[in-house]
């Protein structure tokens, strides 16, 4: 007998045996795929299984196997290589099969909704309708005219047909007839032409010529290129010479903030056949999108994170723009990366994948190391622009306002009424990061979270930027009733609270989470600053995300401290990374630019090897440091995390795993913990986690599935929960 194999988006790790469908043909049995869904009772639910596989027999008893109800598509809406994409997915980084599959569709197809191929619906002539005569059905003049139509042009869409005012129900009545039936009008593909590619320099050429010789098939590459190198033009150009090849061309972006800009751009150059996917996108929208990928209609598809997993019909390359980036490694659930992901595509799709960056990860740089990947690099700007200065600001001792010392607050005069643009990074938004109280030393902390309460004065809340948890300024201390409350440290609304009150002439742009709200609000900022007229620009990280500010010649880091000192592995690689990113916006057009840096910690070695030397020299010292520690990417990590209530039975589950595992762990793997998580209590939950580290990707893999695999037959009690996390990014 004939057994289903069939993955469920459930948090269970295992596939699901079923018997096919009532009524299912010999016929319609023997052309099932991998792939295809198929809707089957679970529980109490009716849900959407994906089918793995056809077996000729179960561990289970037949006769206690349920029969799925439908077949929902009558063949596999995403070819063997995405079926092998999630497959592996699903593996490597040790998650539900069934939820990881899901990950491929779109949310109605999720739910089990019908297929719908894109197009406008349209009616034509059925087999009977093609045999009858002209002028058929006289006496009916809106039926007889309706059939002359579809004579004459073979289909007819509905809006035509109300047009001449024959409405659905004579079009319904035709259909009883047996004479018309309903079809899908498929749109006609839109080929985006390239236009106006711009002159390269040396460099470029360079570039542009070794990338080229790749051809179509699987290679890795890195582009290593200072901020303004023209990184973007040799996408656009490659992506031009992909579409000449009749192919598809994938391109990741880490926020949506950047969407509009990016599509601005390449809609510039190539006109139409472009389609966008993002977290913002209505139902319809995504779904659109994902079917014009999928069929080929669109030939470039620009996404963030998740768009890594959107199916292509022709696919011939895969560009990961700003490859460092932190956000395309999703931090809950299915904890995948999005850029090793595109690697692995791309190795599926037999094409080139360019991994691209100012600041490379220390991952991507060892795997030049390894021959892995092929470096590219651009070491000067394009045009006529140059990098900018640099130069620490020395802040100890001197006075500051809301963080700004004498020092920056006259460079910014100097740039306003030289007519220019300074941009100031502050990465903490908020007005304050705690509110104390000046009489009995009571601090504002989360209810729920081992964190403490920002303030937000214009909203008067304080609010969690952990859980989300928010609530009124009080107006008296609730321990001492004391009404000295003071705002203590430094935000965003603080310091642009001072600027307002010094800069009056000029405009003052506050640049976060707080700020930008709704899906056109970065796009209307950067259209408006890139007028050109003198600005403040004062915000969060959201600022060094790859944006293009032509006007700013002054950038200042008002609290380059913050980032000094981290207990993370990566500290000193992200702090690099940020400060390299920030400094990349000043003097990006034919203003020279200049970066100050402010800092109680001048002779911080980092920090003195930043003004130094380039970043490309500063990560490959850092990464012969992590040879030293056997810390990624010379080494792997795993990081197996419970969430619990009760913080002694989040602990004991984890030394139990321990207990249970680590003398069959592969060789020279290692157990640290179980320890608390740096924030130990987060929404509620305590955090208790266990690290694994291994000399290399094979061995832990062995050491993922054997952990998974006895988490899974240990009691979770008290509501706990637990998750494994492969090449964790943050360890918190």
């Amino acid at each position: 007998m004939t057994v289903l194999r069939l993955a469920v988006a459930s948090p269970l790790r295992r596939s699901f045996d079923y018997l096919p469908p009532l009524g299912t043909t010999a016929t319609e049995l023997h052309s099932l795929q991998p792939g295809q869904r198929l809707l089957v009772p679970f529980g109490s639910r009716e849900v959407t299984a994906y089918l793995l596989s056809l077996e000729q027999n179960s561990e289970m008893d037949l006769a206690a196997l349920k029969n799925a109800l439908e077949i929902l598509d009558p063949e596999p809406l995403l070819d063997p290589g995405m079926m092998g994409l999630g497959l592996w997915a699903a593996d490597y980084y040790q998650h539900a099969v069934g939820e990881v599959l899901s990950v491929l569709y779109p949310r109605t197809l999720r739910h089990g909704k019908p297929h719908q191929p894109l197009g406008e619906p349209a009616w034509q002539l059925s087999q009977r309708g093609k045999g009858l005569p002209a002028g058929a059905l006289a006496r009916s003049p809106r039926q007889s005219q309706a059939l002359h139509m579809l004579q004459q042009q073979q289909t007819v869409t509905t809006g035509e047909f109300l047009a001449q005012d024959i409405s659905s129900p004579i079009l319904n009545k035709l259909r009883e007839k047996a004479l018309v039936e309903q079809c899908i009008l498929a749109p006609s593909q839109a080929v985006p032409v390239c236009t106006g590619s711009l002159a390269l320099n040396a460099q470029q050429e360079t570039v542009m010529r070794s990338l080229l010789q790749a051809g179509g098939s699987f290679s890795c590459h890195l582009l290593e290129g200072v901020t303004g190198s023209g990184k973007t033009e040799i996408y656009l150009q490659l992506i031009a010479d992909c579409l000449a090849r009749g192919k598809q061309a994938l391109v990741l972006i880490p926020e949506i903030g950047l969407t509009p800009q990016t599509l601005t751009r390449f809609q510039q150059r190539f006109g139409s056949g472009i389609a966008l996917l993002h977290s913002g996108l209505s139902d319809s929208q995504r779904y659109k999108a994902w079917e014009g990928a999928r069929t080929g209609n669109d030939r470039i598809i620009i996404g963030t994170r998740s768009a890594v997993f959107t199916p292509l019909q022709a696919p011939g390359l895969i560009i990961v723009d700003e490859e460092h980036d932190s956000s395309y490694k999703q931090q809950d659930g299915f904890r995948y990366s999005a850029r090793d992901v595109a690697v692995k595509r791309a190795q599926l799709a037999a094409c080139p994948v360019l991994l691209g960056s100012a600041t490379p990860s220390l991952e991507s740089i060892y795997n030049v190391q390894l021959g892995r990947y092929q470096l590219h690099q651009l070491t000067r700007r394009a045009g006529s622009s140059s990098l900018p200065t640099i130069q620490a600001v020395d802040v100890r001792r001197l006075e500051l306002a809301a963080g700004l010392s004498q020092t920056v607050m006259q460079a910014i005069e100097q740039t306003l009424q030289a007519g220019q643009q300074a941009l100031l990074f502050l990465n903490r938004r908020g007005y304050a990061p705690t509110m104390q109280c000046h009489d009995c030393g009571w601090i504002a902390e989360c209810n729920a979270c081992d964190a403490r309460l920002t303030v937000h004065r214009r909203s008067r809340r304080l609010r969690c930027h952990h859980c989300g948890a928010a609530r009124a300024l009080p107006r008296q201390c609730p321990d001492c009733r004391g009404s000295s409350l003071l705002a203590a440290g430094l935000g965003t609304e603080q310091t642009e609270e001072l600027l307002q009150q010094r800069f009056t002439d000029w405009p003052i742009y506050r640049v976060d989470s707080d700020t930008m709200q709704g899906r056109d609000a970065m796009q209307n900022l950067v259209n408006t600053i890139n007028q050109g007229e003198p600005a403040i620009l004062l915000g969060t990280q959201m600022l060094t995300k790859g944006h293009h500010f032509p006007g700013v010649s002054l950038v200042a880091i008002i609290d380059t401290d913050a980032m000094l000192f981290s207990t993370d592995f990566r500290g000193e690689e992200r702090m690099a990374q940020l400060l390299t990113q920030v400094a990349g916006r000043a003097g990006r057009a034919d203003l020279p630019g200049t970066v100050l840096l402010q800092t109680h910690y001048p002779d911080h070695p980092t920090l003195q090897a930043l003004l130094s030397s380039s970043y490309a020299e500063l990560a490959r010292e850092l990464l012969l440091r992590r040879q030293d520690t056997g810390m990624p990417p010379i080494g792997q990590l795993l990081l197996l995390r419970s969430d619990c209530r009760d913080a002694q039975l989040g602990e004991e589950f984890l030394r139990q795993l321990r207990q249970q595992t680590e003398t069959e762990l592969p060789r020279d793997c290692r157990v640290i913990g179980p320890l608390p998580s740096p924030m130990q209590r987060r929404a509620g939950k305590f955090r208790s986690q266990l690290l694994v580290t291994a000399p290399d990707r094979k061995r832990a893999q062995l050491a993922a599935r054997l952990l998974v695999q006895r988490a899974q037959a240990l009691p979770a009690r008290g509501g706990l929960k637990w998750s494994i996390d492969v090449d964790p990014m943050d360890l918190f």
